[in-house]
């Protein structure tokens, strides 16, 4: 463990203050809480401390003054982080920085190891309720339950489902490579953001993308989806800082049991709405043609099968050679093919989105120039985004774009 803080004083660390030691089992033994807990530990060892969970989450805080809490928060040049491990699993972080000597190393595993002991016990019954959450909501999703359990145990997880909800599928990308458990944040962040508005929301992760949540949304009024979108949405700008999101909300629907197509409608609003770069969150409502689709979302296999037929070479192409066809075609269709408009909206030359249409129709052997190449071209596209495949991104560097592009 890097001991950052003992350079600053070479004098042996003061003996053990025994009186602080015993606040610190009288607070644990007393179930007095992870701030008093701290708040002693920081008498023990002399030191401004704050308390951490493995999502970032602030557990507890033991600082002199606003001005040090934030400097811990930074982890400046003289705060030392401790990883917290019970059993090898990580629980959260201890930070600390030492006020005049640095603790004896002794005395500091052993509070580290107790403080740890302590975030374990306390955040045992929140991890069992977040299981039973995770398996109701993936039952709901999957109509594994009928409407009277359903009703019950949602009820018993403190949503009212009986008059109806809505479901909300919450989708982040970093911009950048990260190393924190920021799936945790981001499950985190939901949640707060849904229970702010709809306080019997029920959050979990997808079961198929850690990176992915899903939020079933009690919704008597059905306006409640709406407005838990838009408070997530808050939550995640001003919470997890070097994302991107995608929000993607059902209709509200008035039987429990068709919970399992609003969880797919928001999980096609989602898919939709992640290729748009104007829009971090969609309602189904508003997907347009996209929800004759929807009946494909779980046996894919029909759109899959269109998809490789007709825009899968395009895609293939932009990856390897950092082209961007898809982009061009699909900017084609939201001008009504109209080539100077495409041009325009893309700033480059319209001979070069002739050039890149060229290679569309050698690619895929369809031509944007005919009606039902276009239709058939504008289908592959939205069955992609049906299927949340991403679009590869990367400059046009194919011959002819260069002397066509225009200064921005």
């Amino acid at each position: 463990m890097p001991d950052r803080a003992a350079g600053r004083d070479a004098r042996p660390p003061p003996a053990p203050d025994l009186t602080a030691l015993a606040a610190i089992t009288d607070a644990v033994q007393a179930g007095a809480g992870l701030p008093e807990i701290l708040r002693a530990a920081a008498r023990a060892l002399h030191a401004s401390l704050i308390l951490v969970d493995s999502s970032a989450a602030v557990l507890a805080v033991a600082a002199r003054s606003p001005a040090d809490e934030r400097s811990l928060m930074r982890d400046a040049e003289d705060v030392t982080t401790i990883e917290l491990k019970v059993v090898e699993a990580p629980v959260g972080q201890l930070r600390i920085r030492t006020r005049e000597h640095a603790p004896d190393g002794s005395l500091l595993r052993l509070i580290s190891t107790l403080i740890a002991s302590e975030v374990e016990r306390v955040r045992a019954p929140e991890r069992a309720s977040e299981e039973a959450a995770t398996s109701f909501l993936r039952a709901v999703l999957e109509r594994r339950i009928d409407r009277e359990e359903m009703i019950a145990r949602g009820r018993g997880l403190g949503a009212e489902l009986a008059p109806g909800g809505s479901v909300v599928v919450v989708r982040a990308h970093p911009r950048k490579a990260t190393e924190d458990d920021w799936r945790s944040r981001l499950l985190a962040i939901a949640t707060r953001g849904a229970r702010s508005v709809a306080p019997g929301s029920i959050s979990a992760p997808a079961e198929s993308d850690p990176g992915q949540v899903v939020v079933l949304v009690p919704d008597p009024g059905g306006d409640s989806g709406r407005r838990v979108s838009a408070a997530i949405l808050r939550e995640l700008e001003s919470g997890l800082v070097g994302f991107t999101f995608a929000i993607g909300r059902s209709r509200k629907t008035g039987d429990p049991l068709d919970l399992q197509r609003a969880g797919d409608e928001a999980l096609l609003a989602v898919n939709v709405v992640e290729g748009d770069y104007e829009h971090s969150a969609l309602a189904y409502d508003e997907t347009g043609t996209y929800q004759l689709l929807l009946p494909h979302m779980r046996e894919p296999a029909e759109l899959k099968r269109f998809y490789e037929q007709t825009v899968r070479p395009l895609v293939a192409y932009d990856e390897q050679y950092e082209t961007d066809l898809l982009g061009t075609l699909s900017t084609f269709l939201e001008c009504d093919a109209n080539v100077n408009a495409t041009a325009a909206r893309l700033i480059t030359h319209r001979h070069t989105v002739r050039y890149r249409f060229e290679r569309v129709r050698e690619l895929t052997g369809l031509d944007v120039s005919s009606t039902d190449g276009r239709e058939k071209l504008s289908l592959g596209l939205k069955a992609m985004r049906v299927l949340g495949i991403a679009a590869p991104r990367g400059p046009a560097s194919e011959p002819g774009a260069g002397g066509g592009r225009v200064p921005r």
